[in-house]
């Protein structure tokens, strides 16, 4: 039986079947859980029941040295680079841990980092307001992360917190500069197999249906390369318009406190009306001679008819309104 190159249709294909099994058994595992435990202890465990379920079923099929579901169903084997023998156990193992755990680590660790370095600059938040965090994280990756971010100064927790935005953004890219050089390519449909260098041989049936739309595929490669080289464009310009007007907030801030500290300095704080706090607008005089808002005064007055720091009693009708009064 003739062995040759498994093309990207049935890569596609494939990676489709397996990822619809995938996700049965996980929505299987997660029902099985919410049933028993109740819908917290599955809010609370959801992504380890999903890491657990992508484990076993690679382990009942990869690692055990079968096929998946979806190999066999386009009849594609597994192959280490030499394309002659199928991957070590070593290599498979690798496979399986880039292609669930890896990402799962990743994820939460990137999660759990910045959550903690949010929680360093606002100590009023709780752990229990991220439910997406999960129980077992909280106990091993989360305390780890909580010790290293307590060591760090507040420079560098900021300087940790852009790192970790920027790698949340990266991530997702990345993800699609590998998806467009696999449809230009026709090699790797998941960035593990890449790394660990497993292609796939399709044995039985015809070969020229994958060769007939490979141009298409590498049509489809450049235009997912030109759209992503687009989006990075986009959010850098984004980035930098932020940035930009970040520095105008701060310069305006700036002009802004030192025109107030200016404008304190020389009417002085009696200026001030002693209702509202702040500067004097419609300077109003009562009969005992104190200065109020007009607004403030007025509206004191609906209520009590009293001086608010003397408390000698008047009418309204003897509020005095200074006009072109300037302390």
């Amino acid at each position: 039986m003739a062995l040759e190159p498994a093309g990207p249709a049935q890569l596609v294909r494939c990676g489709q079947k397996d990822e619809l099994y995938r996700s049965g058994l996980r929505s299987g595992a997660g029902t099985a859980l919410h049933g028993l435990a109740g819908a917290k202890k599955w809010l609370e465990w959801r992504k380890e029941i999903e890491l657990l379920s992508d484990v076993a079923y690679f382990v009942l099929t990869t690692l055990s040295g079968y096929q998946t579901l979806g190999e066999e169903y386009v009849n594609i084997v597994q192959v280490d680079s030499t394309k002659k023998r199928v991957p070590s156990f070593l290599r498979r193992a690798i496979f399986v841990s880039l292609h669930t755990v890896v990402p799962y680590c990743l994820e939460k660790g990137l999660l759990h980092l910045e959550h903690e370095l949010q929680i360093a600059a606002d100590e009023s938040r709780t752990l229990q307001s991220n439910p997406a965090l999960g129980l077992s994280s909280r106990t091993l990756i989360r305390n780890w992360i909580q010790k290293q971010v307590g060591e760090l100064t507040e420079q560098q927790k900021k300087t940790v917190l852009q790192i970790v935005y920027i790698l949340k953004q990266c991530i997702p890219l990345l993800h699609r500069l590998h998806l467009a050089v696999f449809y230009i390519s026709g090699t790797f449909y998941h960035l593990s197999k890449r790394i660990t260098g497993i292609t796939y041989l399709h044995f039985g049936g015809l070969q020229r249906e994958d060769q007939s739309i490979r141009s298409s595929y590498k049509f489809l490669g450049i235009i997912s390369l030109f759209h992503l080289l687009l989006t990075i464009g986009v959010q850098m310009y984004s980035f930098k318009q932020k940035q930009r007007a970040r520095q105008e907030w701060k310069l305006h801030r700036n002009l802004a406190h030192q025109k107030n500290m200016t404008k304190e300095k020389t009417t002085g704080r009696h200026s001030r009306c002693t209702l509202c706090l702040e500067e004097r607008r419609h300077t109003t005089a009562t009969p005992c001679g104190h200065l109020f808002c007009w607004e403030c005064i007025t509206e004191w007055c609906n209520t009590r008819t009293e001086c608010p720091l003397c408390r000698e009693k008047f009418h309204p009708q003897k509020l005095i309104y200074l006009r072109h009064y300037q302390l």
